[in-house]
């Protein structure tokens, strides 16, 4: 029986453990939290849970060396540690994580090891790569050139749990790493020009599109997206533009947080202070001010939507904070309190690609590739079944040696996404392509 190692008992490891189980692999799961571990595991016979943390690097280098691949869901910072010890003991690798250029370093080693690194095989990155690359591939195939590709994805909470906060949305994955995704920059191209947009006007850089079956969302600017025209292979494209998916009034109330201070990582001593007054001396105000103080700086009505966000997170409360931490981290843990999905309640995965093409004899199109994935409630949220079945499958495909390559890799290539998108189809995590649209169905 193979061995499977798993390192990180997160949120998204539940589903891809039960997969794994279910097609007759052993599974072990290393865990700061060693009852995690043994909650997704449930005692199942071909199965073990270990206490690890990641300074016992020695123990680390046993549990690979005793299994027959290694699949990292750890912070991606621990990634390239791991993928030294993966390539010293000859084992397969799998992440779900961005390759970072330290990890793109290693690729004459795995090579020489004779083993395969695979990354960005989760959701985004992920199923994005793959269901995008398949079109692409196929058009190249008919001779056709990609003119303009928009790459929009977003995590949220299905209509009727939205509809039960002023931010409409609700935690399925970490709080902390969605803000900070926040304050990244943007860059893209468009119509042939190249568009830097810093932090803070990146949620003002929104447009909106109507999703099939969901109706309007908003789009705001999704990190770098320059490097996916060479990643992708298109260099012909005369717009690439990766976006995050949101329902409408999100990036304005985070816009406003965001300029206020909120997501800093200024630390405050908030011990005995409570939110209204730790956002008053965020603010430079008083007490007493703090509503009128926002309302005057954004030049917005007192009762508008970002205000009544904050007011319903409890900003503008007598509630105390009681702790000494980043603003960032204060911020975080009251959403954690508020708007963490429950398990009773449904998340669910939104993906569309669009595609302008044009072929040879002068036609053009626009194609559409759209997912929309439902969790289930009370056993896995959607997030967490399209992270970590996308990298599951593959692990199940390097142990049946139906993968042959070595290096580190991410899945652009056909040999890697035409049968991951084909498991995945299988597990009803399916992209709906429809080909032959007109002109008008692009984004402007």
């Amino acid at each position: 029986m193979k061995k499977v190692l798993i390192l990180g008992a997160g949120m998204v490891v539940r589903p891809m453990a039960k997969y794994l189980l279910q097609n007759g692999y052993f599974v072990t799961i290393a865990s700061r939290t060693k009852s995690k571990a043994d909650a997704i595991l449930k005692n199942h016979p071909n199965s073990r849970a270990i206490a690890w943390t990641v300074d016992k690097e020695q123990e680390l280098d046993k549990m690979i060396e005793e299994h027959d691949l290694v699949v990292s869901l750890l912070p991606y910072t621990y990634h390239v540690m791991v993928a030294k010890k993966a390539i010293k003991h000859h084992k397969n690798m799998v992440t779900t994580s961005y390759v970072k250029p330290e990890m793109k370093a290693l690729d004459k080693d795995a090579k020489d090891a004779g083993i395969l690194i695979l990354n960005e095989v989760g959701l985004d990155p992920g199923i994005d790569h793959m269901s995008a690359k398949k079109i692409i591939d196929h058009v190249h195939a008919k001779n056709g050139k990609i003119q303009e590709f928009y790459s929009l994805c977003g995590a949220l909470p299905a209509i009727d749990v939205a509809c039960q906060n002023p931010f409409k949305y609700k935690f399925s994955w970490s709080p902390i790493g969605v803000l900070m995704a926040g304050n990244n920059d943007g860059k893209y191209l468009k119509k042939g020009n190249t568009y830097y947009i810093p932090t803070e006007h990146l949620f003002r850089k929104r447009f909106y599109i109507n999703f099939p079956e969901v109706g309007i969302l908003e789009v705001y600017p999704n990190r770098d997206s320059i490097p996916y025209i060479d990643l992708y292979n298109i260099p012909e494209t005369e717009t690439m533009f990766r976006g995050t998916l949101r329902y409408p009034g999100w990036s304005e109330i985070i816009d406003t947080m965001k300029h206020i201070g909120l997501f800093s990582d200024k630390t405050y001593d908030a011990s005995n202070l409570t939110y209204n007054q730790l956002l008053a001396k965020i603010l430079n105000t008083t007490e007493n001010q703090t509503k009128q103080e926002i309302a005057k700086r954004f030049d917005i009505p007192i009762d508008s939507l970002p205000i009544n966000a904050m007011e319903w997170l409890g900003l503008f409360s007598d509630k105390k904070v009681g702790k000494k931490d980043t603003i960032l981290q204060i911020i975080g843990q009251l959403m954690i309190e508020k708007m963490t999905l429950q398990g009773d309640e449904k998340d669910m995965v939104v993906m569309m690609h669009l595609f302008k093409i044009a072929y040879p004899d002068g036609k053009t199109e626009v194609v559409r590739s759209t997912m929309l994935d439902f969790g289930t409630p009370n056993t896995d949220t959607s997030v967490a079944r399209t992270v970590s079945l996308p990298a599951a499958a593959a692990v199940i495909m390097i142990l049946e040696n139906k993968i042959q390559l070595t290096g580190v890799h991410i899945p652009v290539l056909p040999e890697l996404y035409n049968p991951i998108l084909e498991k995945l189809e299988e597990l009803g995590i399916k992209m709906i392509e429809t080909y032959g649209l007109p002109s008008e169905q692009m984004i402007k």
